[in-house]
C-alpha cells in the first residue's frame, strides 16, 4: 500500500483516538487531570508529526517526478534533419554560463560580459537567467504559502491601474410607456506599485572557487527563504509604507465578519458565523488561514452533535478542512489575543501580486575582501494589494 495513504489512514485512527480519550477522561466540570491532559497533548503532537511527514513526503514525491521527466525529446524526424532553433536573450545558455561564470569569477573575461549586456539593469546588476528565475519561483512558491493562493501578475514599469466596479447599476419595475430608470456602474481604480525587497548573502573565497560547491542551489535557498518570508508577511501585515498593503491592515485590507464574545478564545459557533459573513459567490474557493496555534485551539471545537468541526485529510493530497473549507496555516498571522485578527477566510484570488520584471544580483568583491568573503546582493520589485476588500473576512478577537 502507498506509505503516504498508510500515514494518512494511521493519522485518521490516531485522531479518532485522541477524541475519544478526550471525551472519556474529561470530568463533570469538562476539564483534565493534569496526567490525562499531558496523555492527551502526547497524542496530538503525533497527529501532527505524521501530517508533517506526509507533506514531506509528497513533497519529495514531487519533486522526484519533476527530476524523472525526460532530460531530451524523442527523436521523432529523420536522422539528417536537425532542429537549429536556439533560446536568446537571458534564456539563451550562453547568458546562463556566462551569469554563474560571473558570479564565481572576480574579473570575468571579455566574453563573459559580452554574454552579459543584455541583462544589465539600470543600477548595474545582473537580471537573473530564465531558467534560474523559474526555479526560484517555485522555492519562493514553496516558502511563501499565500503566493499560491493569490493572483500574480508581471509588470514592466510604472503604475499597473486596474479598474474595479465600485457600485453596480440596478433595474427597476416600470408602467407601460413609463421612463426607462438611469442606473451606471461607477468605477474605482485600485493602483499596484513597485516596492524594493532585498537581501545580502556572503560566501567564503573558497567555497565560490570550488566547482564542486553548488552555488546555484545554495544561492537560491537562501534568496527563497529571506524573500518568501518578508513577502508572507507584508501580505498579511503589511501597512502599505515601503511595503504591500496586507490583508490585515485596516486600511485597505479585508473586512472584519466576526468579532469574537471572548477575547482569548473562539467558539463553532463564531466560527460558522465567520463562513457565512463571506458571501455566497466568494465562499465556493475559501480558504481558512492562520497559525497553527490557533488550528490546535479549532481541533478541539466540536458542533451541536458533539462531532469535532476539523477534519483531517484522509486520501493522498488531501487538505485539512474546517466546515468543508481547506486550512492554510502562516507563522505570519496573529495568535488568539484581545484586538488581534486571528483568521482570514475568503477568496485569495482577490489578493493581486505584481512582480516587477525579474529578480537581480549583484557582486560586491572588496567589501568582505579582508575576512575572504564575497557578498551577493539579491532584490526584487513588488507590490500587492487587496483588489475587493468583500472578498476576504477576518474574524477579530474581542479587545
Amino acid at each position: 500500500m502507498n506509505t503516504i495513504l498508510q500515514l494518512r489512514e494511521n493519522r485518521a485512527k490516531k485522531w479518532d483516538a485522541a477524541k475519544v480519550f478526550l471525551d472519556v477522561k474529561r470530568g463533570t466540570d469538562g476539564l483534565l487531570s493534569a496526567e490525562d491532559a499531558g496523555a492527551y497533548e502526547k497524542m496530538e503532537a503525533e497527529v501532527v508529526a505524521l501530517g508533517k511527514e506526509v507533506e514531506r513526503l509528497e513533497r519529495q514525491a514531487a519533486m522526484d517526478a519533476e527530476l524523472n521527466k525526460p532530460t531530451a525529446d524523442p527523436l521523432t524526424s529523420k536522422p539528417a534533419q536537425t532542429n537549429t532553433e536556439q533560446k536568446t536573450g537571458r534564456a539563451s545558455d550562453a547568458y546562463k554560463k556566462a551569469f554563474w561564470n560571473a558570479i564565481r569569477s572576480k574579473n570575468p573575461r571579455p566574453e563573459i560580459l559580452n554574454s552579459l549586456v543584455e541583462g544589465t539593469d539600470s543600477e548595474g546588476g545582473y537580471l537573473v537567467p530564465d531558467e534560474f528565475e523559474k526555479t526560484l519561483v517555485q522555492k519562493l512558491t514553496n516558502a511563501n504559502v499565500l503566493r499560491p493562493l493569490c493572483h500574480v501578475i508581471q509588470t514592466s514599469y510604472g503604475d499597473r491601474k486596474i479598474p474595479v466596479v465600485a457600485s453596480k447599476g440596478t433595474a427597476d419595475w416600470v408602467d407601460e410607456e413609463g421612463t426607462y430608470p438611469l442606473s451606471d456602474d461607477s468605477f474605482s481604480q485600485v493602483v499596484l506599485g513597485a516596492y524594493k525587497l532585498a537581501t545580502m548573502i556572503k560566501v567564503s573565497e573558497e567555497l565560490l572557487s570550488d566547482s564542486i560547491f553548488d552555488i546555484e542551489g545554495y544561492v537560491s535557498e537562501q534568496f527563497a527563504k529571506r524573500i518568501g518570508d518578508k513577502e508572507e508577511d507584508a501580505f498579511l501585515n503589511g501597512n502599505g509604507v515601503s511595503k504591500p498593503i496586507g490583508i490585515l491592515n485596516a486600511s485597505g485590507g479585508a473586512e472584519i465578519g466576526v468579532t469574537t464574545a471572548g477575547a482569548a478564545a473562539i467558539t463553532g459557533d463564531e466560527l460558522i458565523d465567520l463562513v457565512y459573513s463571506l458571501r455566497a459567490p466568494y465562499r465556493k474557493g475559501a480558504v481558512f488561514v492562520l497559525n497553527d496555534t490557533t488550528v490546535k485551539l479549532l481541533r478541539k471545537l466540536k458542533d451541536g452533535d458533539g462531532q469535532y468541526l476539523w477534519r483531517p485529510g484522509i486520501t493522498e493530497n488531501a487538505p485539512d478542512t474546517i466546515l468543508g473549507h481547506r486550512i492554510v496555516t502562516s507563522e505570519f498571522m496573529p495568535s488568539v489575543a484581545a484586538g488581534n485578527k486571528s483568521i482570514a477566510f475568503g477568496d485569495f484570488s482577490y489578493y493581486w501580486i505584481a512582480d516587477r520584471q525579474g529578480r537581480t544580483f549583484k557582486r560586491l568583491n572588496e567589501l568582505y575582501a579582508t575576512t575572504g568573503q564575497v557578498g551577493f546582493l539579491a532584490s526584487q520589485r513588488l507590490d500587492g494589494k487587496l483588489i475587493l476588500p468583500e472578498a476576504i473576512k477576518v474574524l477579530q478577537q474581542k479587545a
